[in-house]
């Protein structure tokens, strides 16, 4: 019964103080509890789990759910223990013995998870971020707007600056548009969780800020920052970058920093610093360039404390690359700036051949050579991040497990060159490519023997192959497998984004792994970027057969998604009888 916006929810009389009774009305299960002088309706879902409120206790004004002992206030709903979140609480009047209440919930809803997502940023739950995540993409927020708070969190609470869960954020984002909407919310729950685990236990990084009145000339700030990532002054290094970002140094300057500090050394920390850099620009290019001085700040550290490949023994002996690759970079400012005509470069098959051939200054020469030619950078680190795909999709399962990181870290890298010339056409960025082509050989003996390419089997329908992808990464090790499925989707006429969108929807099913999604990503991305259908072949094989080396995992954070998923979707996981 409802008058006036109120329920009839029965006699004051019939509700004992202290104690918790189930009370259905309005079509809500509510728990009513009285005490002191009022008396008072929460929801009787314990927001944590799920399970009933009324089957709690209350002392001294505060109801315990007996499942996991989460503690609210009887008289506002609100928790005690933040994994649990506060329980919806509703306005009771007592007219003549009758108890109504008012089932109008005024809650900002959205506002309501922005809040819970910071709090489980903050304490690294991962249920409380699973439950903000459904609610606000499911609630109609634009995903945009959860990254964008992990993008922040991420940035101001590591003391050491970007790193792996705030590449994985950005990778998700990167691969919201190959996943179907239903999709999106356990996407970004991986990203999220990721960022709350890394900053989890670290001391925030507090601001340096910009030289006060400092000139804005961006040459200027650009040799200072490279000087001061030189003798590994991060304090300085960033001073830098947040002057020249103060000053309106426009997007493409601010890159070009950034790329040729990070290309002044070889390799820095096994590609790690040029890849951080290009995810936290695209980071900037989905969340918005207000937050470049947070974001572009948080990658100096990196750069300053990054290993050098010329301090490593495999970049010397018996070789000595970087000798071959700073001989020839003496020659690359005149190659650029010379007037050379654009011509149509007809040689990326035969550079893929060199670049993974045995020979390191043939590599250089091959690729000094195109540029005199007139080859666009962008095509010579396209044509080496497709070597680099070869190297992943002909890895041997006979190598040392954790070479499958070895591999990817030059894929990740030499993604990263080709993304970071498309942006800033960075002249400094041009020796990446010879870094990477020069990764791609030393990676030569992961392919000793090379796994053999797998030929179509002539399937003819694509769903029934994709229906079967997930039982094949239920299974250890079906890498070969995973590689033939790929073959003979791609045999089909079936289209290529059902492939993607399978190939990312299985990645979620797995726990979170830093380098299995960027595997993944960096494979889907390179395929969309092929005009040759054998070439984006291969970069799915490359993704599905890391992903398949990788599965499957325990999938605990599954299991996590699903309940947070029930529990916003207004499920029972504890069926209730009615009043």
């Amino acid at each position: 019964m409802t008058t006036d916006g109120l329920t009839y929810a029965g006699r004051l009389s019939d509700f004992a103080a202290g104690t918790c009774h189930r009370v259905r009305a309005g079509g809500r299960t509510l728990v009513l509890i009285r005490h002191g002088d009022g008396v008072y309706a929460l929801d009787n879902r314990c927001p944590h789990m799920g399970f009933p409120l009324d089957r709690g206790s209350v002392d001294d004004g505060i109801l315990t759910c007996h499942w996991h002992h989460a503690r609210f206030d009887v008289t506002t709903g609100g928790t005690f223990d933040l994994w649990a979140d506060d329980v919806p609480a509703f306005p009771t009047t007592v007219v003549d013995g009758d108890v109504w209440v008012d089932l109008r919930n005024g809650r900002d809803e959205l506002a309501h998870h922005r809040r819970r997502l910071r709090a489980g940023l903050e304490q690294n739950l991962s249920l409380v971020i699973a439950k903000a995540a459904v609610s606000l993409v499911e609630g109609g927020a634009d995903p945009r707007e959860p990254f964008r708070i992990g993008l922040e969190f991420g940035t101001r609470y590591q003391s050491d600056g970007w790193g792996p869960g705030l590449t994985v954020l950005t990778c998700m984002m990167n691969l919201l548009p190959h996943l179907p909407p239903e999709q999106h919310a356990r996407a970004l729950f991986h990203g999220l969780s990721n960022v709350a685990g890394d900053s989890s236990g670290s001391p925030p990084k507090f601001e340096v800020g910009p030289l006060p009145d400092a000139p804005a000339d961006p040459a200027t700030l650009k040799r200072w920052f490279r000087r001061f990532v030189d003798v590994r002054d991060a304090t300085g290094a960033e001073r830098c970058l947040l002057t020249a970002i103060q000053a309106g140094t426009d997007q493409a300057a601010i890159a070009d920093m950034l790329f040729a500090a990070a290309t002044d050394h070889r390799y820095l920390s096994t590609g790690h610093v040029l890849d951080f850099t290009n995810k936290a620009l695209e980071a900037l290019d989905i969340a918005g360039w207000d937050l470049a001085e947070t974001v572009i700040g948080s990658l100096a550290r990196g750069y300053a404390d990054a290993g050098r490949m010329e301090e490593s023994n495999a970049w010397r002996r018996p070789i000595d690359l970087v000798e071959i690759l700073e001989a020839t970079f003496e020659d690359l400012p005149d190659i650029l700036a010379a007037d050379i005509k654009p011509t149509q470069w007809d040689g990326r098959a035969d550079l893929i051949d060199t670049v993974l051939g045995e020979d390191p200054q043939a590599i250089a020469d091959s690729l000094t050579d195109a540029l005199r030619q007139g080859a666009d950078p962008v095509e010579l680190a396209d044509a080496v991040t497709q070597a680099a795909i070869t190297r992943v999709a002909q890895f041997h399962v006979t190598n040392e497990f954790g070479d499958w990181d070895r591999a990817l870290h030059t894929l990740s890298f030499a993604n990263a060159v080709r993304g970071g010339l498309a942006r800033s056409g960075s002249r400094e960025l041009v020796r990446g490519i010879y870094d990477a082509a020069m990764s791609v050989y030393l990676d030569r003996f992961l392919n000793v023997p090379p796994a053999r390419l797998p030929s179509a089997n002539g399937h003819t329908s694509g769903a029934e192959l994709l229906a079967s992808l997930p039982d094949l990464l239920d299974r250890q090790q079906q890498v070969d497998e995973a590689a033939g499925l790929v073959v003979d989707y791609r045999a089909t006429t079936a289209p290529v984004e059902s492939l993607l969108e399978s190939i990312g929807g299985n990645l979620l099913r797995e726990d979170r792994d830093f380098h299995t999604i960027q595997a993944v990503e960096a494979s889907i991305h390179q395929a969309n970027l092929s005009d040759d259908p054998a070439d984006a072949t291969l970069a799915l094989v490359a993704g599905a057969r890391y992903l398949a080396a990788h599965a499957p995992t325990v999938r605990s954070q599954g299991q996590t998604f699903q309940i947070a998923q029930r529990l916003q979707r207004g499920e029972r996981l504890f069926e209730e009888a009615p009043a």
